[in-house]
């Protein structure tokens, strides 16, 4: 993918600006919302604001987008579209970061972000919605790699757990507010605001974060070093796990003898490239940098796929309307945030470890209990109580896993393993939501655009049984992170 690829002569160069020295120790007490760091912290975290308000909000509005497209067969491609893209962007993003600064990656991704939420709420057909959905994953790749160097670059070692809780508590209100703003909108203005709304929301953290990141974190890590080219092998092998990813999604919603043949494609396309792009080591949990990459895909891909299918089973099962159903896992946005605010407590530092043993094992318990609703006596509000300790457990450990990923990488090598972070996070989510999908649908759920048709149409067609297999797996999945956890540290 060489059109993608910056050159010297691309916009990516700041050559008239000079980088600015990484962080030292020496900022006093000053803290991310000191003079310092103020319109940075604001900046970026006005930035995640939004990426939680879309993720919220559009996952509200899809629904309606796709029947008025007449697209529900391709549902489930207008989020693999999304993941996919991402996982390329990652990894270009990665070594952009890394070789020129995050200025114009960032600056990049937010634009790509805010065109492809445009093609799709302009979209006449379903596949040209997925194509937005496609633009918007490399938009959204870019960004998220891009921020892990400003912070990398910025912040001093001591203020970055602060960062990353401000991070996740940009996301309690979104988790709250995002699905009663679009159901409004989409009811009242129709689906298309919902998207083509955003992007005008852009232009504030834009302004603010951009200079700052010019003044504080442009260039490359080290000046007076020779830029290195681009490592064309690990943009190839970007390709090949997006492809691959992909194609195994596919081969997860079909249920014939013809799905092989692409999940065997996804499959010898993602071996090695998995293999060449995270660290060495993470598939046997070597202790260190493996295993803080590993904890992060283990417990993202675990949490999101069981997540994934708590309101339809709550739709389905127990009869509740889609807009409660979503509410329900509102209190974990608030949850999650407190998580990442114990974390960030400098005391309990020494305790990181056994901090992500501890929020693993709440993982595990939240989506055990889940499916416990499937018996008509249990009371439904079980779910948002099970959900909220999840989300105080996976606040911890995903903020300390990135905590962990930016003190164990050298200041050249952010980028790279930021983009591995994130590589682990995309691609569990990606794999485990085809396992669970596939798991769902042999047990009389149904595919996943014909589950979701289903649940909009009012009907009740889903077995009990077709969601315990994928709750209780995932919850094993859990379990196993909470050994990775004890894996994290070098020694």
């Amino acid at each position: 993918m060489t059109a993608l690829e910056p050159r010297d002569t691309d916009v990516s160069r700041d050559t008239d600006v000079l980088p600015a020295p990484l962080p030292t120790e020496d900022t006093g007490s000053e803290g991310v919302l000191g003079r310092t760091y103020r319109a940075l912290s604001i900046g970026i975290v006005s930035v995640v604001f939004l990426i939680a308000f879309e993720a919220t909000a559009v996952g509200t509005a899809m629904p309606v987008a796709a029947r008025e497209l007449h697209g529900i067969p391709l549902y489930a491609f207008a989020f693999s579209a999304y993941f996919t893209t991402s996982l390329f962007a990652m990894v270009l993003s990665g070594q952009w970061a890394d070789r020129r600064g995050p200025l114009a990656p960032l600056a990049t991704g937010i634009s790509a972000f805010g065109a492809g939420l445009l093609l799709s709420g302009t979209a006449g057909t379903m596949w040209m919605f997925v194509a937005g959905r496609a633009v918007q994953g490399l938009g959204g790749g870019l960004v998220i790699v891009a921020l892990y160097v400003v912070i990398s670059r910025a912040y001093p070692e001591k203020l970055r757990p602060a960062i990353m809780a401000a991070f996740a508590a940009s996301w309690v209100i979104p988790s709250v507010v995002g699905p009663l703003a679009a159901g409004s909108v989409t009811e009242h203005l129709g689906w298309r605001w919902v998207f083509i709304g955003i992007p005008v929301l852009v232009v504030f953290p834009l302004a603010l974060a951009l200079p700052a990141i010019r003044r504080m974190a442009s260039g490359p890590a080290d000046p007076a070093a020779p830029v290195e080219p681009y490592d064309r092998r690990r943009i190839v092998l970007a390709l090949g796990i997006s492809v691959g990813a992909g194609l195994l999604q596919y081969a997860g919603q079909e249920r014939n003898w013809f799905s092989l043949l692409p999940a065997a494609a996804g499959v010898a396309l993602l071996v090695p490239a998995v293999r060449g792009l995270l660290p060495p080591g993470t598939g046997r949990a070597a202790r260190g940098l493996p295993s803080v990459v590993l904890l992060r895909g283990v417990a993202a891909g675990s949490f999101i796929a069981a997540e994934s299918f708590v309101p339809l089973m709550l739709v389905t099962q127990r009869g509740l309307s889609p807009t409660m159903a979503g509410l329900s896992l509102a209190a974990g946005g608030g949850t999650w945030a407190l998580g990442s605010y114990v974390q960030s407590r400098p005391r309990l530092e020494a305790h990181r470890e056994p901090l992500m043993v501890g929020g693993m094992v709440l993982v595990a318990a939240a989506i055990a209990a889940a499916p416990a609703v499937l018996i008509d006596s249990v009371p439904v509000w079980t779910v948002a109580v099970a959900w909220a300790f999840g989300c105080f457990g996976m606040g911890m450990v995903i903020a300390s896993t990135s905590v962990l990923l930016l003190k164990l990488s050298a200041p050249h090598e952010a980028g790279a393993n930021s983009a591995a972070l994130q590589i682990s996070d995309g691609l569990s989510n990606v794999l485990l939501l085809a396992a669970g999908g596939a798991a769902f649908a042999a047990l009389g759920g149904g595919a996943v655009g014909a589950a979701h048709e289903a649940v909009e149409q009012g009907a009740s067609a889903s077995h009990p049984g077709a969601f315990a297999v994928v709750f209780l797996p995932m919850a094993g999945v859990a379990l196993v992170g909470a050994w990775v956890a004890g894996r994290v540290r070098t020694s």
